[in-house]
């Protein structure tokens, strides 16, 4: 798997484990392993401008991503093609006064981390318009990031129990 990661947001944030949870989401979605990602961090004014030219929104937001070649999930025992997945671009400082906001307080990282992983289902096809949508990505979002996160060992945000 192929993901380039370009920090320009003058933010000092954990790359290695951007990478590894990109790279984390997009094999257990079975995602050819010669496709490419990259990921841009930019600072907020940055993702203001994105967000008003592509949404149509005030203010800069968390994460945007912008599919590519529109890959899908694989299913076990497909032959998967290879291609483009598109860009997700994260905002550090939103990030971080998000981390803050949550309910279960947690770091920059770790919220850059979720962020990453949302924005990795969203270059999938996933999305959260309806409340069925939401339903389906934000439990595959948890489930992808806890099975990441018990992996690695990391603390701070205790993984919930998942069935397989």
């Amino acid at each position: 798997m192929s993901i380039d990661i370009a920090n320009e947001s003058g933010w000092d944030v954990d790359e290695e484990s951007i990478l590894d949870v990109a790279r984390y989401a997009l094999d257990q979605m079975r995602i050819h392993p010669l496709s490419e990602l990259s990921v841009i961090l930019i600072d907020s004014e940055g993702m203001e401008q994105l967000h008003i030219q592509w949404m149509d929104l005030p203010g800069p937001t968390d994460v945007m991503s912008f599919p590519m070649d529109e890959l899908r999930p694989g299913k076990e025992g497909e032959e998967l093609p290879q291609g483009l997945l598109g860009d997700i671009v994260l905002c550090p400082e939103v990030a971080k006064a998000q981390g803050l906001a949550a309910p279960s307080e947690h770091s920059m990282d770790e919220e850059l981390q979720l962020l990453t992983v949302h924005g990795v289902l969203h270059v999938l096809g996933y999305d959260h318009e309806e409340p069925e949508e939401e339903r389906t990505m934000f439990a595959l979002q948890k489930r992808i990031l806890d099975d990441w996160r018990s992996g690695r060992g990391l603390s701070g945000i205790s993984p919930a129990p998942t069935t397989h």
